[in-house]
C-alpha cells in the first residue's frame, strides 16, 4: 500500500480507538453513578438490571471492536495491512475504507460468512435432532 493510504488509515484507526475508549469510559462512569438503589422498587431494580445486561452485552461488542482496530495497526506496523489473510491478495481500498480493520477480501469474507450459515444450520439441525431424541426417550420411560 501506498505511504499516504497507510497514514490516512493509521489516523482513522487511531481516531476510532480513542472514539470507542471514550464510550467505555464513559459506561464506566454510568455504571458507578447508577449503582445508587435506593428508594428503587422491584421494577426498577429488574430494568436496571436488563440495562446493565445490555450494556455489558455491547461491552462486549465494543472491545471486540477494540482488539480488531488494535490487530490493525499492528499489522500497519508490520507492513501487512490491507492483505487478505486468506488469499492474500489486496483488500479493496473500498473495504478499507468502509471498515479499516477488515481482515479479508470480499470474496473471502462471502465465503466465510456462507461457512457460518451453514455451520449454524448444521448445529440447529443437530441440536433440533437431540431434542427429538430426548423427548422420544422420556415418552418411552
Amino acid at each position: 500500500m501506498r505511504k499516504a493510504a497507510l497514514k490516512t488509515a493509521k489516523s482513522r484507526l487511531d481516531e476510532m480507538k480513542r472514539g470507542i475508549l471514550r464510550e467505555i469510559k464513559d459506561d464506566l462512569r454510568q455504571g458507578r453513578e447508577g449503582a445508587k438503589e435506593d428508594g428503587m422498587d422491584t421494577y426498577d431494580l429488574a430494568s436496571e438490571e436488563r440495562d446493565r445486561e445490555i450494556n455489558f452485552i455491547l461491552g462486549d461488542r465494543e472491545r471486540d471492536k477494540l482488539q480488531a482496530i488494535e490487530d490493525a495497526l499492528a499489522r500497519i506496523e508490520e507492513g501487512s495491512y490491507g492483505v487478505c489473510e486468506n488469499c492474500e491478495s489486496d483488500i479493496a481500498p473500498g473495504r478499507l475504507d468502509a471498515m479499516p480493520f477488515s481482515l479479508l477480501c470480499v470474496s473471502c469474507q462471502a465465503e466465510s460468512e456462507k461457512e457460518a450459515r451453514s455451520q449454524r444450520k448444521f448445529d440447529d439441525e443437530r441440536a433440533y435432532r437431540r431434542l427429538g431424541s430426548t423427548e422420544v426417550d422420556e415418552d418411552s420411560v
